[in-house]
This record gives C-alpha cells, sequence and structure tokens, in this order.
C-alpha cells in the first residue's frame, strides 16, 4: 500500500469504508472520497482531514488525483451503482480499483488476524473482541462495521506491525474471501443476501470456503445455531470450539446462571481456559451474552487472563445503534436497534421483553432492501408480532431498485401485535406527541431510521 501515496474511496461514507479511510489518514495517505449523501460519519471525516463530495461527477474528484494516476489507489464498495460517473471515468482511465475487502486482505496478510463472521452478531462480536484486548494492556488494531462506544470510533490503530488485529468479515459479495485468518468466529449462517447468493445452501458453502482459509493450527469458534458444514470445512490440525449458551448447544464454550437485573446480564463463562464467575454485561440481550462468550474465548486466546476478563466485560459500552440505550426514564424507556434480519429482531424483541416483563412494547421498523423484504416477509411479520405496537415506515432501498409489490405494507396482514400501522417519519414523530400510549419504544432498522432517533430523544426528554 506504501506505493500509493493518494487513495480514493468511492462511497466513503460508508461504515466499512470510513474504517479504511481512517487507517490510510493515520498512515500518512492523502485521502479523499465521495459519497452521495452527507452524514455524521462523513462529516467526522472532513474534520479529521479528509476531503468529501458529494455529487457524483468527474470535476468533483480532487485535482491531485486525476494528475497522479499510477500513485493512486481507487477503493469501491459494492454499494456504488454501475451507472457512477465518476467510476465509469476511473475505469476508462485505466486506475488501479480495487473493492474494500480486497484492501482489508492486504492489509491483514502477515498478521495475527481474528476475523468475526455471520449473517448477524459480527459487529459487536468483533468491537468485544477488540475492547477485550484494548483494556487488558494488548497491542490490537481493528476494523469495526460500528462506532465502538469505548473507543468512540469503527478503527483502533496498533502500535506495532506483530500485533493482532479484529476484522469484521463480511459475508455479502463473497468479500470474507479475501482473508486468511489465525482465529475466525462464526457467529450464524442463517439465510441472507439471497439476491447475491439465490439460496441458502450456496451462502453456507461461501462459509465454508471462509474457514477452509484458517492458517495452519487456527482455531473456529463456532455458534450452535451455524450450519453443521462449516465445522467439517476447516483445514487439518484447525481446533473447533462450539459455543452458545447451554453445555447442551456449546460443549466446548457456554454461560451458567445467566440472570437479567436492570440492564446487565450477569453469567458464568465456561470455556477451554476454565471457569470465570460473575461476569456482568451492560449490554443486555441473551444474544450478546453468545457474543460476549465467543469474543471472551478468543480474547483469552490472545492473552487475557482469566482474572482480567470480569472487569473488562463490565467496561464494555456496546456499539452505536447496537441495543443503544435513547432514554431511560422512570416511565418511559426508548432503545435504538440496528437489527435488519428476522432472527436478530426476535432475539432483540425477546430480550426487552425479559427485560421489561409486562411492559407495553411500541417498535418502529424500517424495512432495508426489497429483496430482503421479498425473501423473508414471514419472517418480518412473525418477529414483530412479539411487540403490542407496531408501526411500519416505507423500505430502505439502498443499492436497490423497486420490486413491483415489494412493500412495508405486504408485511401488515400477518403481523399479529394488536395495534399495527404504516406510518412516514412525519407521522412518527407527530404520533410520539401526541400518543404516549407506550412503556418500552425501540427504532429498529440498518437503513436511515436512525435519523428520527434525536427528534425522538427530544420529544421523549
Amino acid at each position: 500500500m506504501q506505493q500509493f501515496p493518494y487513495v480514493f474511496f468511492l462511497g466513503i461514507g460508508g461504515i466499512g469504508m470510513s474504517a479504511l479511510a481512517r487507517w490510510f489518514r493515520a498512515n500518512g495517505h492523502h485521502v479523499s472520497g465521495y459519497d452521495k449523501t452527507e452524514t455524521p460519519l462523513t462529516q467526522a471525516l472532513q474534520a479529521e482531514g479528509i476531503t468529501v463530495h458529494y455529487a457524483d461527477t468527474v470535476e468533483n474528484i480532487p485535482r491531485e488525483i486525476r494528475e497522479n494516476k499510477v500513485q493512486t489507489l481507487v477503493v469501491l464498495t459494492p454499494a456504488i451503482p454501475a451507472a457512477s460517473a465518476e467510476w465509469a471515468w476511473l475505469r476508462a482511465q485505466g486506475y488501479d480499483i480495487r473493492k474494500r475487502s480486497q484492501v482489508l486482505g492486504v492489509l491483514t496478510a502477515g498478521r495475527p488476524t481474528i476475523a468475526v463472521a455471520g449473517t448477524h452478531g459480527k459487529t459487536t462480536t468483533s468491537s468485544m473482541v477488540a475492547h477485550l484486548l484494548k483494556y487488558a494492556g494488548l497491542d490490537a488494531g481493528a476494523f469495526l462495521g460500528g462506532i465502538a462506544v469505548n473507543l468512540g470510533s469503527n478503527l483502533l490503530l496498533p502500535k506495532s506491525a506483530a500485533a493482532p488485529v479484529v476484522v469484521e468479515a463480511d459475508e455479502y459479495d463473497r468479500s470474507f474471501l479475501t482473508l486468511h485468518p489465525d482465529l475466525a468466529i462464526v457467529t450464524s449462517t442463517d439465510a441472507d443476501h439471497l439476491d447475491i447468493y439465490g439460496e441458502q445452501s450456496a451462502l453456507v458453502d461461501s462459509f465454508c470456503q471462509f474457514v477452509s482459509q484458517l492458517k495452519p493450527g487456527g482455531t473456529l469458534l463456532l455458534n450452535h445455531t451455524a450450519d453443521p458444514r462449516v465445522a467439517t470445512a476447516v483445514p487439518p490440525g484447525t481446533r473447533v470450539l462450539r459455543y452458545g449458551l447451554t453445555a447442551a448447544q456449546g460443549p466446548d464454550l457456554f454461560a451458567a446462571n445467566i440472570t437479567a437485573e436492570g440492564h446487565q446480564f450477569q453469567f458464568d463463562l465456561h470455556g477451554p481456559r476454565g471457569v470465570v464467575n460473575g461476569l456482568e454485561l451492560a449490554v443486555p440481550g441473551f444474544h450478546n451474552v453468545e457474543n460476549m462468550l465467543a469474543a471472551a474465548a478468543a480474547a483469552q486466546l490472545f492473552g487475557v487472563s482469566n482474572a482480567q476478563l470480569p472487569a473488562a466485560v463490565a467496561a464494555y459500552q456496546g456499539v452505536k445503534r447496537r441495543f443503544e440505550f435513547i432514554v431511560t426514564g422512570s416511565d418511559k424507556v426508548y432503545v435504538d436497534d440496528y437489527a435488519h434480519h428476522p432472527r436478530e429482531i426476535e432475539a432483540f424483541l425477546r430480550s426487552l421483553r425479559a427485560l421489561y416483563p409486562n411492559k407495553k412494547l411500541r417498535i418502529i421498523f424500517q424495512p432495508h432492501l426489497f429483496t430482503r423484504t421479498r425473501d423473508f416477509a414471514e419472517g418480518f411479520s412473525r418477529s414483530l408480532s412479539l411487540a403490542d405496537e407496531v408501526v411500519l415506515l416505507d423500505i430502505y432501498p439502498a443499492r436497490e431498485q423497486p420490486i413491483p409489490g415489494i412493500t412495508a405494507a405486504m408485511l401488515l396482514a400477518d403481523i399479529t401485535a394488536p395495534l399495527k400501522s404504516l406510518q412516514t417519519k412525519a407521522q412518527v414523530l407527530e404520533n410520539a406527541k401526541k400518543n404516549p400510549t407506550f412503556d418500552v419504544l425501540a427504532t429498529v432498522g440498518a437503513g436511515d431510521i436512525d435519523t428520527l432517533v434525536p427528534e425522538l430523544k427530544k420529544i421523549l426528554s
């Protein structure tokens, strides 16, 4: 990468792209980029000295990029549409253009690597591993898919070239196949991204190929829900440790004595390094207990002692938009979460129910992608039905074009919650002022539903 003093990002505002942009900036490269929308994240990048523009025109590409083709690396996100004017010009001019995943593969090559994969849970789990290593005083780096509260960033810079690096390994577009980790965590292999894979078996095949790339003598931490074929795909000599909430689910790594009190979950960890009693996790959710089991075991294998674990776990503050408490009043609670798959929504709502039994729960959900809404409509309706009231926003399209007949309204018929409705963002805010008949409010989704958070917080406060 040192041969490229200039690095230009197409889609710099993406959470994974921005982490790479920050890495290049911190390592002395001149960094600039394009994104279609100004966000708090792109504003933060600009405040850090990175040039960002928001109109897709060749004239907006910085002059130093246009004048130094051989010395420029272009990093591309799959979210950029094929019709992009800047991408077309850069291709025509013969620039060195690489996908984000390819660059990540180059940056991690030669380093001890912990790669966290899974159709859900990977952002939280990877941020947990990075936090535990850093809190224990160990040198480590991390490229994360969310803003870790403890770090205040999606990037942790290592101090030395020998330090391990934690990477969120994305299965979308088979991106994680550029990685060759020493330790891999697979949190789930549930069907997702069927626009890429077609069917779940092809997705599982991709996970099998990913774990087959573990380095000799490596370790796989495998969630009990994952397809069993994944365990058989590892190279000879690889250790496979299965984990879950009970000894039956995770014979190698499990939790015992799980209790919920306030916002905290307490549990004992039983793993390959023995028993660690009395762990307190301030980020609630049974799924987060599972995530912490894997993260703690990974941290132990990279040098964190049993004695260091309790304080490190207790200090973990989570990831922005992952079970994030926005308002915690005596009469009203408001939580924001990134869940965008039926399994994630179910885990989130069941954990909310455990924390607030007998409370009235209102959920505002924004479906993400037309293909995902089409492929998992039944699952979305079933999981959303765990709430007392469901408010649906229009589908957030992201990289997709509309599909005839695929709308948020198609989910309503099968939702069995006592109250359900379709609303615009403006109606959500207006109804929050006029209709306070709930105890717990949650905004859920991976699109731009987070733009409602500051306004709802203001109303509820």
